[in-house]
């Protein structure tokens, strides 16, 4: 299973303050975007990803994140230079794909709760493609999915008008390798992109797609318009806060793994002395102990 992290485009809808700057780098709270989808991936236990990014974005991308090998994780770099839709990532990452499985996740996506983790496994697991569905108070803004009485996926639409559904699928997805051969067959929509929603409804015509709808346990955060951007700091906040730990930090992850050692958790931590993230990152050894 490999992973992809989608962070192109132009940051229209965050307009003035992505003008200069790729939105997946915006600050959520304490850390960059872009950290909590790549630590989602690497909950997931996937260790192989390719982050898509623009040419002018990618110079940063790399400064910050490096080739993840500080992680024990590698990351290549793909480059989307213009924006033509979600499915268009696994056209670009086909040569990294190769003939794996894959995870997609949405830079702005924000993932948290309890048994996401073990969700996400048993995702990499099933035959076909999953998806996770989440009830929203705006569906209008998402690809929506529509249910019969007894919770058999019928057919999802892209943006309705008037839904009659409130489940939005999330930024998180999971494919077998015949999804790069259905990217490649995609003719563009109406507004000129290639849809995440016809490849997944390619799936669910072939009784292939599952379906997994998050419960309250788990927070799904859209951080595409100011409000969001903003809901999704105090999100982050609150919670730091109230348990005293870091959402989200790669550095934590990648030692919960055993993929670091506690000496490297300790260097890299230095790195960060000047702000409460260091510490933060030492302390886990002496709570560990």
């Amino acid at each position: 299973m490999k992973g992809i992290i989608l962070a192109g485009g132009l940051g229209t809808r965050l307009y003035p303050i992505t003008l200069g700057i790729s939105k997946h780098l915006l600050p959520i709270y304490n850390k960059p975007m872009i950290y909590y989808p790549l630590v989602t991936l690497m909950q997931a236990g996937i260790r192989d990803i390719a982050l898509i990014t623009t040419p002018e974005d990618y110079p940063l991308f790399n400064k910050i994140l490096g080739d993840g090998q500080q992680w024990g994780i590698n990351i290549q770099y793909l480059i989307q230079p213009n924006p033509e839709g979600i499915a268009q990532a696994f056209i670009i990452a086909k040569d990294f794909l190769q003939n794996d499985k894959c995870c997609l996740i949405l830079g702005d996506n924000i993932f948290f709760g309890e048994g996401l983790e073990q969700q996400m496994i048993q995702a990499q697991e099933a035959p076909g493609a999953t998806i996770f569905a989440y009830h929203v108070s705006d569906p209008e803004r998402y690809g929506v999915i529509f249910l019969d009485d007894n919770k058999v996926p019928l057919y999802i639409k892209e943006k309705p008008a008037n839904p009659n559904s409130s489940l939005a699928i999330t930024g998180l997805y999971f494919y077998d390798n015949d999804v790069i051969s259905f990217a490649e067959n995609l003719k563009p929509s109406a507004r000129g992109e290639l849809e995440i929603t016809d490849i997944n409804n390619i799936y669910l015509k072939a009784k292939r797609l599952n379906v997994n709808i998050f419960g309250r346990g788990i927070a799904w955060l859209d951080t595409g318009t100011h409000q969001s951007l903003l809901e999704a700091s105090q999100f982050v906040h609150a919670l730091e806060t109230r348990q005293g730990v870091k959402i989200c930090a790669p550095e934590e992850t990648a030692w919960q793994k055993g993929w670091i050692t506690d000496d490297q958790l300790i260097q890299q931590s230095k790195y960060f002395d000047k702000s409460d993230y260091g510490p933060y990152l030492r302390s886990l050894i002496k709570q560990d102990r």
